[in-house]
């Protein structure tokens, strides 16, 4: 399994946005458990899975950023 692109993450919607944070965040919980009993076998799934969510928590906050500053620029 490659690594996802962070081109795929910007053509979502903020919803799906919030939706795929939720459930990579719930997957890494799953991880982080099947890792603790030893039940993790694939254990590359772990770092991809970081990742995706760093992937995703980048583009929410650039979003919030540009939020941001178009409405400081308009208050000018």
């Amino acid at each position: 399994m490659s690594l996802p692109k962070i081109s795929e993450v910007r053509d979502l919607s903020d919803q799906d946005l919030d939706e795929q944070i939720a459930a990579i965040k719930k997957q890494l919980f799953d991880l982080r458990f099947q890792k603790a009993t030893r039940q993790l076998e694939k254990s590359h799934q772990f770092g991809h899975t970081r990742h995706r969510l760093a992937q995703l928590m980048t583009i929410e906050r650039e979003r919030q950023l540009a939020v941001k500053t178009t409405s400081d620029v308009e208050k000018e």
